[in-house]
């Protein structure tokens, strides 16, 4: 149980029959009920004052004995002490991020590991977490103020004898090669995939074993499967993790003419869910075929089922693969294939991905701003561009300008955070 404020630690000692330990070292001490007296449990203690912190105020914990009526007494006693409220969701990282323990990438970064499910994710957020986007912002930050103490002792001092003529030249390929390596970063996906998953939609005409195969693939009965064509209508999304990579699998309806008003409507979705899909499981007793949008369109990877009882050896066929969702053969080359296939979609294992939409757009706009300088020759135009970029990476770390989604964010985490 953790309590943060000003009287974090008045209101721990008024627990306390004695005592209480020193900084950062734990200490076994009764705690009372501040009115009664009464014995409510026997705890350990620890004090972290603040602004060296988790939170940067003074913060106190107390290691109870986790049953629930401990923690309800505890609770209780805590109530009755004047200055002290229950914490809301987030409202710990809040004080963090408030007082500087925290930028805004990090706590994205918790928010993430938190909603961890995958192997991928946890490492992707542990790397947000451990500030490493924040961390590269200031190395940026530092070359952008450069840039701008140059050009701004220019306009301001240039009648000084002391200070060198400005070089617009030379200020330019810097920002431009700045702005190349922002350009890197962007054209890395955003973990907004890596927390969702890859969207694997299985497609094909009816009973072409779809249902089958996705129960086969999630190892336990998601979609109902009969010999019946049209079985499925709607589409059916089964989020799993392969080879610590997160997929959501969806099933979708035959894709087939029909009179049948509700069976129209799931070929809709159907083809929508195609249209959005990263990759594609093009089904069909020889494969499936997916025309291909103009944009190239989503991966295919052509799956001819039942193999078994076509009398064909599961595996690859030339450019279609055999499988078997009775059986399971085939099935872990099927999965390969999934993961092979998705692994580009996250990138590269090591590197550290920007974190959403939010994120990105605010890079795009310090790397427009350094791109408009290609041909500026007024320094005041070049000294304001700078400028937006730097703001446009104070709002990436949560400097300046997100005051509206903040409410929002801190609302994603469970009480205690």
């Amino acid at each position: 149980m953790r309590l943060s404020g000003p009287e974090a630690f008045e209101s721990v000692e008024k627990l306390c029959s004695s005592a209480l330990p020193p900084p950062r070292r734990a200490g076994l001490r009764a705690l009372r009920h501040p009115g009664t007296g009464a014995l409510l449990d026997r705890a350990l203690v620890l004090l972290f004052p603040g602004p060296a912190s988790e939170t940067g105020d003074d913060l106190a914990e107390l290691h109870l004995h986790g049953g629930p009526a401990v923690v309800s007494q505890v609770l209780a006693a805590l109530g009755e002490l004047p200055g002290l409220k229950p914490a809301e969701a987030g409202a710990f990282t809040r004080r963090a991020f408030d007082n500087g323990r925290m930028d805004l990438t990090q706590v994205e970064g918790l928010a993430d590991l938190l909603a961890a499910e995958t192997e991928r994710q946890r490492l992707q957020a542990l790397r947000l977490l451990e500030g490493g986007i924040g961390a590269q912002c200031e190395l940026w930050r530092d070359r952008l103020l450069d840039l701008l103490a140059l050009v701004e002792a220019d306009l301001d001092f240039a009648d000084e004898e002391d200070v060198a003529a400005l070089d617009l030249a030379k200020i330019r390929a810097q920002a431009s090669h700045l702005a190349g390596e922002l350009g890197q970063w962007l054209s890395r996906p955003t973990a907004d995939r890596l927390r969702d998953g890859v969207r694997v939609v299985v497609s094909g005409p009816p009973n072409a074993g779809k249902s089958s195969l996705i129960n086969a693939i999630a190892r336990r009965e998601v979609a109902i499967v009969t010999p019946i064509a049209g079985t499925t209508r709607d589409l059916i999304e089964v989020p799993l993790a392969i080879a610590g990579l997160p997929f959501l699998l969806i099933d979708t309806a035959g894709l087939r003419d029909s009179d049948d008003p509700i069976e129209r409507e799931g070929v809709k979705r159907a083809e929508r869910a195609i249209a959005n899909a990263d990759i594609v499981l093009a089904m069909g007793e020889d494969g499936g075929a997916i025309p291909l949008r103009p944009d190239g369109g989503p991966i295919i990877i052509c799956v001819a089922s039942k193999c078994d009882q076509r009398g064909r050896d599961a595996g690859w066929e030339g450019d279609t693969l055999n499988v078997s969702a009775t059986s399971g053969a085939g099935l872990d080359l099927l999965l390969e294939t999934l993961v092979a296939r998705a692994e580009p979609l996250f990138g590269r294992g090591d590197d550290i991905l920007l974190a959403n939409q939010r994120q990105a757009a605010a890079l795009r706009d310090c790397r427009e701003a350094l791109e408009r300088l290609d041909g500026i020759d007024d320094p005041v135009l070049i000294a304001e561009e700078l400028r937006l970029a730097l703001s446009a990476l104070a709002r990436l770390v949560g400097r300046m300008g997100v005051e509206d989604m903040l409410d929002r964010l801190f609302a994603r985490f469970c009480i205690g955070k």
